[in-house]
């Protein structure tokens, strides 16, 4: 596992959490994408950030990534592991949701910015 990569998640999960959804969109790339699973592709920070804060409206809360594999090829860095949440399920209950997450970044400057992020 890579500390620079947990690192970068943990930034996601901290922003994500606290609802800073504007913040959120402004981890990506101006041409980054999210592809969530089953769902349509969403571009752009300020569509991300959009796509974000209609899942906090629906109740989801609580994400954590664990990040399992870290791979650095020049200005790219290709992040792997397992996401989690909780949210509304069936009958109002909070329930448990999670699997595999991809992050691929892309070095802007002395930081990194996400060009595409997916799950399942």
């Amino acid at each position: 596992m890579s500390t620079q990569g947990q690192a970068i998640a943990d930034l996601w999960d901290r922003t994500f959490n606290k609802g800073d959804t504007t913040g959120l969109g402004k981890l990506y790339s101006e041409d980054g994408q999210v592809i969530p699973a089953g769902g349509s592709p969403v571009r752009g920070a300020e569509g991300i950030a959009a796509f974000f804060a209609d899942l906090q409206a629906k109740g989801f809360k609580d994400h954590k990534i664990t990040v399992q594999d870290a791979v650095e090829k020049g200005d790219i860095l290709i992040l792997t592991g397992r996401w989690s949440l909780s949210g509304p399920g069936e009958g109002g209950a909070t329930q448990s949701y999670g699997g595999n997450w991809v992050n691929v970044l892309e070095r802007r400057g002395d930081g990194w910015s996400t060009v595409l992020h997916i799950w399942n």
